[in-house]
């Protein structure tokens, strides 16, 4: 499998995070993250004790910390639905500040923002310290359907192919003189987007012709296979197995 682009989240280094095979840090971190999400919201102190584990697998990487807490801005919509919920969720209110929220409202809000936080943080560890292509390898390690990995690879691979026309075809526009400045102008904008559908169409038309012409039937050829060994596993195990240990005692407390 082919597609060396490099994403922007990803991070050269040396640590012994970016030297684990990427199937193994893509199954630990969905391990992490369901483990994560089976914990009760109640336990409080066990995802702090999540944040840590994934301070201790940021500071292992070399990852700055300034770097992580920049990315996690990703997920302000979602912060900005959580502090909504204690207004709106009906149930017993309490007061505070002068405001009136509700109990069961700041408990959803508490769930969401801890549960989507550590995932988020779980999420940007992996593509940072994972090549985008080796994210794809990875995937098709697991035994992902291989269709679903050859439509992530060419929507990458092309992602930038069909910006690029969308900013010849602006620029086309602005230097004819046209300014978007109202709802009138939305069928020209509207005449772009459908243009640029049709040529994107025509261009996958082409590609796959060409595919086939080379002896394409289906399946991408992986050219480096990447195993992995027992003591990787284990190594890439330990965030997991030590979040669920974290998460049997909270279900027991």
């Amino acid at each position: 499998m082919g597609a060396g682009h490099a994403h922007t989240l990803y991070r050269h280094g040396h640590s012994p995070v970016h030297a684990l095979p990427p199937h193994c840090k893509l199954a630990a971190a969905f391990c992490f993250v369901l483990v994560v999400v089976s914990t009760p919201r109640e336990a409080v102190w066990a995802f702090a004790l999540y944040a840590l584990l994934l301070a201790a697998v940021t500071r292992v990487a070399g990852i700055p910390a300034g770097v992580l807490l920049r990315r996690l801005l990703i997920e302000i919509p979602f912060v900005a639905f959580a502090f909504l919920m204690p207004f709106v969720v009906p149930g017993d209110h309490v007061s505070f500040l002068g405001l009136s929220l509700s109990v069961p409202g700041l408990w959803g809000a508490w769930n969401v923002l801890a549960k989507g936080t550590l995932g988020v943080a779980a999420s940007v560890i992996l593509a940072s310290t994972t090549e985008l292509r080796s994210l794809l390898l990875g995937l098709q390690r697991l035994r992902l359907p291989p269709m679903l990995v050859q439509i992530a690879s060419f929507m990458i691979r092309y992602g930038d192919v069909i910006t690029d026309e969308m900013r010849r075809m602006s620029v086309a526009r602005r230097s004819r003189g046209f300014e978007a400045r109202g709802v009138r102008h939305w069928g020209v904008l509207a005449t772009s987007a459908g243009a640029l559908f049709i040529r994107s169409y025509e261009r996958g038309e082409r590609v796959h012709l060409a595919m086939v012409s080379r002896g394409y039937a289906g399946t991408m050829p992986v050219i480096d296979e990447v195993t992995a060994s027992r003591a990787q596993w284990t190594y890439a195990a330990a965030l997991p197995v030590s979040a669920l240990a974290v998460c049997l005692l909270g279900w027991t407390l």
